[in-house]
């Protein structure tokens, strides 16, 4: 088979992507599949073809070397035997497990056997789960720090309030699906194996619509758009998730609904950054303040303000801690530091007059009053001299 045979096989283009591929594999499956061609010897080899070809191309490994090397058999490549290749769909189990698989039986294993001998029964079929949802929210660094309440926009699929989601225009429209009788699934015995697959009827609900409700056109859920309140914590992050459950879409027929999922943003700050829960922040002072010890008002994420007490002899780059400053964690009780990085600043612009008291204060200076510029030139000889 050529390189191009399987996407030929699935009618798709060689960039489809992985929902394309299984959409394809699906749309096929249930066509060809030898329930519904009961007799025609040509749609069961379709089947295995086509199975064969989603088994290759629904799996991302498989599918670059399939791509690179025109097959599916690791021997091809120089690989040596590999229990991951694909192998012959010469069987209709392969074709049937491939066929679960694709969509979501066969339990939570490998396996497409129920049980050996004779296999077990099933609960009678739901509605499936509806899809989860995504968007994206923004902050502002206060509003990281104390948490808010927001209010988002999504448009879902929300329960028909023609059909209170039953799908059907009334009770009695709602039967029992005659191909598994209600279960969603079809039981196949083939030798001593026994095999379901899902109902092709029923794509598993294990009922049919025979009277649609004229709203939801017998899906049970129409789309709305809605607002939704977000309560978000205080300590959140960029790149942090959160989840509301059940605020997705609901599912067909009485399904249960999907989760919404909350992707974080928060906007820098022109005066705080945040290391973890931590924040800092750089505070200037003068020499003066630095040399002679001084006390400041620091402001915090909060908008409230902090008095510190800066020791005399304070050396540019200092950081000071403040206990709990900092944001609080998101999972837990604690809180972060604030962490107070003290810069001291060189005075510009002098006048005549502040320039000769330096003049005369750098008269009275001593070795003492600079220890790191007389450690630096020992530094200096020590290097020298070796």
């Amino acid at each position: 088979m050529s390189s191009s045979d399987y996407y030929k096989e699935l009618g798709i283009s060689r960039d489809a992507t992985q929902e394309e591929i299984k959409a394809a594999y699906r749309k096929n499956a249930l066509q060809y599949h030898p329930d519904k061609n009961q007799g025609n010897p040509e749609a069961t080899e379709k089947f295995k073809k086509i199975s064969q070809a989603y088994e290759i191309l629904g799996d991302e490994e498989k599918r670059r070397h399939y791509d690179q090397y025109g097959t599916h058999d690791p021997r091809a490549a120089g690989f040596g035997s590999s229990s991951g290749g694909a192998g012959s769909f010469s069987s209709m189990e392969e074709a049937l497990r491939t066929f679960m698989h694709a969509f979501g039986g066969g339990g939570g294993n490998d396996s497409v056997f129920d049980s050996f001998f004779g296999g077990g029964g099933s609960e009678e079929a739901g509605g499936q789960q509806g899809a989860s949802k995504k968007i994206n929210v923004t902050l502002s660094f206060e509003e990281a720090v104390k948490g808010v309440e927001k209010e988002a926009s999504v448009t879902n699929y929300v329960c028909c309030n023609t059909c209170n989601g039953l799908g059907a225009a009334s009770a009695n429209g709602v039967k029992k699906c005659p191909a598994c009788r209600g279960c969603g699934q079809i039981h196949q015995t083939r030798g001593f194996f026994s095999m379901s697959s899902v109902c092709h009827q029923c794509y598993g609900q294990g009922k049919t619509i025979t009277d649609p409700c004229k709203t939801c056109h017998g899906t049970g859920r129409v789309k709305k758009k809605q607002t939704v309140p977000i309560k978000i914590p205080a300590g959140v992050d960029t790149g942090m998730r959160l989840r509301m459950s059940e605020y997705g879409d609901v599912g067909e027929r009485g399904g249960p609904a999907g989760d919404l999922y909350i992707f974080i943003t928060v906007k820098p700050h022109n005066v705080f950054q945040r290391d973890g829960d931590n924040v800092i922040v750089e505070f200037p002072i003068s020499f003066v303040e630095a040399s002679l010890g001084c006390k400041k008002e620091i402001p915090t994420p909060t908008g409230e303000n902090v008095r510190i007490s800066i020791p005399d002899g304070t050396q540019s780059g200092k950081i000071l801690r403040v206990k709990g400053g900092g944001f609080p964690n998101v999972r837990g009780k604690s809180k972060g530091d604030l962490l107070i990085k003290l810069l001291i600043e060189t005075p510009i612009r002098l006048t005549s007059n502040q320039k000769d008291l330096l003049k005369k204060f750098q008269e009275l200076e001593t070795e003492r009053n600079n220890p790191l510029q007389g450690n630096f030139s020992e530094k200096v000889k020590v290097f020298f001299s070796e």
